[in-house]
């Protein structure tokens, strides 16, 4: 079992050594694959935000969907475990003159600042990527505790088998996958085969601890899909605009969100039924 401090402490140190290589604030940019995730997350959760919504994103990093998500709501407030995050996010503020948005430093699974039925929505869009199965329960437990009743929670989440079968069709890693460690690690454990901080899961699971913890499913959607998204890339303009008419279509499917390496669960506040 990976203890709370030394995950957090894997977290700090990768973002700090992927800050140095390239950067979150590059991330959705960087490719075409790479924005899809981004631009899927957007045209579904627009859908949950209203004027008057008080929106909360935990693991906000450096404000991309922070600053989109302000224009359409009430008051908006991110919150990410990396200061440097925070440090970028907060000069885009500062330089947008944006007056209904707040960010600061925090950890998802303890929201200690935040008072309880606070939020109409909250976002989860990163979290999930990198915490285990016991902490993964302490985020759900604080996002559910900080939600309006009938408000809406949002997961974003890694897919063991999207990803996996991703890397077995990928040019650059098809060589190394599919292979007995990674059966074990990924598709067992649910965890990174190359000590990276990060934890896979499935819709049936990410489901079911929403369920314990008094979250029902609205919807269940993939965000980019493991076939195609490793030769996104290399196809021209028209291909590419006609290969997002396939995934508006994949997006809406929820038989479709397993086969997809990033996932969103949306669900609704109820109860709890787990004490």
């Amino acid at each position: 079992m990976i203890s709370m401090i030394t995950n957090k402490e894997k977290v700090l140190a990768h973002y700090e050594d992927y800050t140095n290589r390239a950067g979150e604030d590059n991330r959705a940019t960087s490719s075409r694959s790479a924005s899809l995730e981004f631009h899927y997350t957007k045209k579904i959760l627009d859908d949950y935000i209203g004027k008057d919504s008080r929106v909360l994103e935990v693991g906000c990093a450096t404000g991309y969907y922070g600053l989109h998500f302000a224009e359409k709501c009430k008051e908006y407030v991110g919150v990410d475990l990396f200061p440097h995050h925070i440090d970028i996010f907060q000069n885009k503020i500062t330089e947008s003159g944006t007056t209904n948005i707040s960010c600061y430093v925090g950890d998802a699974t303890r929201l200690d600042s935040i008072e309880d039925n606070s939020f109409d929505v909250v976002l989860c869009l990163g979290p999930m990527y990198h915490l285990p199965a016991d902490m993964r329960e302490l985020a759900f437990a604080e996002c559910y505790r900080v939600c309006n009743s009938g408000g809406i929670a949002a997961f974003a989440y890694v897919n063991k088998i999207g990803t996996y079968f991703g890397a077995c069709l990928h040019d650059d890693a098809r060589n190394k996958y599919p292979n007995k460690n990674a059966n074990d690690m990924v598709l067992k454990q649910g965890i990174s085969d190359d000590n990276a901080p990060f934890f896979f899961s499935t819709p049936e699971e990410m489901e079911a601890v929403a369920s314990r913890h008094g979250l029902a499913k609205v919807r269940s959607a993939g965000l980019d899909f493991f076939n195609l998204t490793a030769i996104a890339d290399k196809m021209d303009d028209e291909k590419f605009e006609t290969y997002l008419e396939l995934l508006d279509v994949a997006t809406g499917l929820e038989f479709c969100t397993g086969m997809s390496e990033h996932a969103l669960l949306i669900c609704k506040k109820i109860r709890r039924i787990m004490e």
